[in-house]
This record gives structure tokens, C-alpha cells and sequence, in this order.
């Protein structure tokens, strides 16, 4: 099975760079600061073997920028656009509104209209900057994850879907993952994943996922020791095992893999080396 390698994460991969990651903005923050650091970011995993590239647009919404967020979302895709070789796809980044760990702070259930009108305007303007795919991710609410699909289809961009059970794998079970997914299929999406989960409890979501949806599945993992200022921090010598254990992903049917919180450049490469 050919393996398509994601890239790894930019938030915590700028704080290992002694870049500010101030909240509420976190890694949009840099693309103010430090827009060199993030197109070196994006350089730097591309070549450690990165085929799809996401944005920095985590947090490059109106609440927590104002008016600056457009055109910080749209540098954001410019920088990774100018930053990779031809042929490299640039993904989209479509976050939940609210604390990716706080399922119970999504305003999906209270207010889904004005949920799915602020995914679609990000969504829009993902779009219109030049992204090759959106990438609607680190969900752990189901149902904000199917608005939020739902603007980004409405594009008529691939769309992704990487739902989260988050960094204890305590949000969502294997069966709620697939489900969600399943439902996420239905409204378009083109491949479903999970991420920002340890990465030894992966292979239960895979499998899970592959029984629910017949499309690509994909995962990325956090790696090393939770650390509240960054998310996570790598441990000496995790690039390795965190390719081992993504072995492990390929064989129970992922082929899109990458890293989350706590991975860098290191594991892409080790991933890269692994299903070249």
C-alpha cells in the first residue's frame, strides 16, 4: 500500500524554536512575528519528506485576531505556497471554534448555523488563497466536524476530516471516531483520519475507522511528554519508534500518515525513510 506522509505540527515545532506562542491566537501568532520561522517550518519538513503540507491557520479567525485575520490567513497559505517544491499539496486548516479538548464548549449544538457559517468563511477564503485541499481537524465534537466538512465541501476542494480523542484518548472512543467519520463520508468528505492522540493508541482507531469508511484513512500522533506549555515534547530517539508504530497504523490500513503534537521534522523523515 503506497503511503502518503503528512507533514508535522506547527505550533509546538515553533515553540521548540524559541518562537512565542502567545493564546488566544497560539501559532497564528508567528505568522505576525516570525513569518520566517513558519516558511522554514514548512521547508524543513518538506525536506524531510512531506508530500502534504498544512497551512497555519489554526487560529486565523475573526474572534481571536479581529480584522487582521484575512489577511494573516492568506499569508499563511502564501508562505507555505512559497515555500515547497512544485507537486507538494498545501492543506487548508480548519480547527474547532473553540478548545479541541473541550468537547463540551463546542457551540454546534447551541448555535449550529452561526458554527457552520464561521467554518465556511474560513473554508471560503482557504479556498479562494490557493489551498490544493481543506483539512477540517482536531474535532472532538462529531457534530461541529460535520458542519465543518460541510463548508469545506461546499468549496468543491477535497476535503479531509481528522477527528481527535485527544492527548489521553479519553474524548472519543474507537466506535464514536468511525461513526463520526462514517457520517463526515456521507456529507463528502475524501479521506477521514484521527490525530493529536498517543501515538500507541492509534491502531484501535484505524482499525475502527476501516470498518465504518470506505475511503483513505490516515493518522497523526503526538509524541514524547505531555507538557502544558507546548502540548508535547519529543523523548531521545522517538522518531524511530514513532515510525515503528506507524508501521503498525499502514498494516491495519492507514495510507496517510504524518505527526501531531511533540513530533518535528525528525519523525517526517523517519516516517519518509519508512514507506519510501
Amino acid at each position: 500500500m503506497d503511503v502518503v506522509v503528512l507533514d508535522g505540527p506547527i505550533g509546538t515545532e515553533l515553540h521548540a524554536r524559541g518562537v512565542p506562542t502567545p493564546l488566544p491566537g497560539w501559532s497564528a501568532h508567528a505568522l505576525e512575528t516570525d513569518p520566517t520561522v513558519v516558511a522554514a517550518i514548512h521547508a524543513d519538513y518538506a525536506a524531510a519528506g512531506a508530500r502534504v503540507h498544512t497551512t497555519c491557520t489554526f487560529r486565523t479567525r475573526p474572534d481571536v485576531l479581529g480584522d487582521r485575520w484575512e489577511a494573516l490567513a492568506r499569508n499563511a497559505v502564501q508562505l507555505a505556497r512559497d515555500a515547497l517544491p512544485r507537486g507538494h499539496r498545501v492543506a487548508g486548516s480548519i480547527a474547532p471554534l473553540r478548545d479541541c479538548y473541550r468537547p463540551d464548549l463546542s457551540p454546534a449544538d447551541t448555535a449550529p448555523e452561526r458554527t457552520r457559517s464561521a467554518h465556511a468563511e474560513l473554508a471560503r477564503l482557504l479556498a479562494d488563497a490557493g489551498c490544493d485541499l481543506l483539512l477540517c481537524e482536531t474535532f472532538p465534537h462529531a457534530g461541529e466536524a460535520l458542519l465543518a466538512v460541510e463548508a469545506a465541501v461546499a468549496t468543491g476542494l477535497p476535503t479531509w476530516v481528522a477527528l481527535t480523542p485527544g492527548p489521553n484518548a479519553d474524548l472519543l472512543s474507537p466506535v464514536a471516531v468511525a461513526a463520526a467519520a462514517a457520517r463526515a463520508v456521507d456529507a463528502g468528505a475524501e479521506a477521514v483520519l484521527v490525530n493529536c492522540l498517543p501515538a500507541d493508541h492509534v491502531v484501535d482507531y484505524v482499525r475502527a475507522l476501516c470498518a465504518f469508511a470506505d475511503v483513505p484513512i490516515g493518522a497523526y500522533a503526538n509524541a514524547g511528554r505531555p507538557d502544558d506549555r507546548s502540548g508535547r515534547q519529543s523523548a531521545p530517539g522517538r522518531p524511530d519508534d514513532y515510525a515503528a508504530l506507524a508501521a503498525t497504523w499502514r498494516d491495519a490500513g492507514a495510507s496517510i500518515v504524518g505527526g501531531c503534537c511533540g513530533t518535528g521534522p525528525a519523525h517526517v523523515a523517519a516516517l519518509a525513510t519508512r514507506f519510501a
